[in-house]
């Protein structure tokens, strides 16, 4: 991704490509700061990571098992998402009839799509970051965790600001951020995050979708806690991610389950 792009962030006034990699799995230990203006414009950019000098002289060793559910989900996240594609256009359309069961949609193109927070009436411009896995973690968000997903979409909880993030862009965001801080893209994982998400995938093939959710839960939480606003965002999910990463590294997490921030989901 490259900071080159047109796109711009769509602030929500609250009224009532695929990944370069060569076989790799590899995270590195990183610093979050501002990145592509493609995502969320020039005022509001995509949280992306810079790797710190020393961590080549870090690995991992991976487990067949590692390594295998890792390959898969490399390979997800190569999946570009095509919008000339059936299956895309269905999971799309599941995405629409899980956020608003009531609601007919008009078609793959629309200024519906404005009310779940895509930047325009073709939501396939904004998969262009994340690809079409950040499609699937919304939808999984959707199924597994209902009530949460929602309360997210809606805004439903807390005091909320005037001028709330975009719901659907913040997902792909969220998508993005999970690849940098796991560094989904390297051959093996350089950093103790990296590695203990790795026992977490090798017991758990949905572990990225899970922590996505958990993820996008514990983002607006730090959004109210932080009584954030639109120009806030980046601070926002580096909060985000500082706060993942040390869960992920307390002892007693066996699971993702056991993650402080899994008890803010609800079904």
């Amino acid at each position: 991704m490259d900071d080159t792009g047109g796109g711009s962030f769509v602030a929500v006034r609250r009224v009532s490509q695929g990944l370069d990699r060569s076989n790799t799995c590899q995270s590195t230990s990183a610093e979050v700061v501002a990145g592509s203006a493609a995502w969320l414009g020039r005022g509001l950019s995509c949280v992306c990571a810079q790797s710190r000098e020393d961590d080549s002289r870090q690995s991992f060793d991976l487990t067949p098992a590692q390594e295998d559910c890792l390959l898969k989900l490399q390979h997800r996240l190569d999946i570009a998402y095509d919008s000339s594609l059936p299956e895309h256009q269905e999971s799309l359309r599941a995405l629409w009839k899980a956020a608003f069961p009531e609601e007919e949609l008009h078609g793959l193109i629309t200024e519906q799509w404005k009310e779940m927070g895509w930047q325009g009436k073709d939501p396939s411009t904004d998969f262009r970051g994340g690809g079409f896995i950040s499609l699937e973690n919304l939808l999984y968000f959707a199924r597994n965790f209902p009530e949460s997903f929602q309360d997210l979409l809606r805004k439903q909880e807390g005091d909320r600001s005037m001028w709330e993030y975009p719901f659907a862009v913040a997902g792909v965001n969220i998508t993005f951020m999970l690849i940098q801080m796991l560094d989904l893209e390297a051959v093996k994982p350089r950093n103790l995050v990296g590695a203990t998400f790795l026992k977490f995938l090798s017991e758990n093939e949905s572990a990225f979708d899970l922590l996505y959710c958990i993820a996008f839960k514990l983002m607006d939480h730090q959004w109210l806690a932080m009584r954030a606003s639109y120009m806030d965002f980046n601070a926002v999910m580096k909060s985000t991610r500082h706060q993942l990463e040390r869960e992920l590294l307390e002892e007693n997490v066996t699971r993702l389950e056991d993650l402080p921030s899994y008890a803010l989901l609800t079904r």
